[in-house]
Order: C-alpha cells, then structure tokens, then sequence
C-alpha cells in the first residue's frame, strides 16, 4: 500500500520531524505510516483494521473516501481532537503531532484499503 505522492528519497526521515509532508512530499510505505501512528502514540487508541478506543484507520479511509475536504479536516482533527463523529468517546488533541506529521498521518490514512 503505497500512498499517491511524489517519490523522493527520505520519507521516513522526513515525516518523523523534518520538512512539511503534503501532497507533493514523498510517499509513505504502509510500514513507515504504521512507525509513524505508532511514534505519535496513536496506535494506543486505534489499530489500523479494528476498532480499539477509537475507530480503526481503514474504518476512517472508508468513511471519508471521495470527500475532497476530507484531507484537511481529518489534518485539524489529529491535531485539535474531535468528538461526536464516532461515539460517545472523545478524540482528545494531539497536541505532540506536528502539522507536518498530521498531514503525513492522514495522507496514510486515506490511502488504506479497508
């Protein structure tokens, strides 16, 4: 599972603190995406194929695919947290995800097939 972007050596090193990630920054591997939910302590409440806490990442591709807003509100939502959209739970902000990181995060989470 590869993600639609720009192919440039470093992606890893990029989308772990480095330059800002957006659609034409490189391109995420399903396991570097998967090192990055897991650096930014996301995997402690979603798992990518099931529901944990919080919905599983293919639940939120699924739910959001084809929605050309989709990219920039699931960006603010990492970040800002959210509540309401799937249960009761709230999604609190993850104020340690940078913006950059945020966007590579959700250019991964798009890009998973459920």
């Amino acid at each position: 599972m590869r993600l639609a972007i720009k192919a440039a050596a470093g992606a890893l090193a990029m989308c772990l603190g480095g330059p800002v990630v957006a659609s034409t920054e490189p391109a995420l591997t399903f396991e570097q995406g998967q090192a990055l939910a897991k650096k930014m302590a996301c995997l402690g409440c979603h798992q990518v194929k099931a529901k944990r806490v919080g919905p599983g990442f293919t639940q939120v591709a699924q739910r959001y695919a084809g929605q050309p807003e989709a990219f920039e509100y699931l960006s603010q939502m990492i970040r800002q947290g959210g509540r309401g959209k799937w249960g009761a739970i709230p999604m609190p902000a993850q104020t340690q995800v940078s913006e950059q990181q945020a966007k590579a995060l959700t250019h991964w989470i798009l890009a998973l097939e459920p």
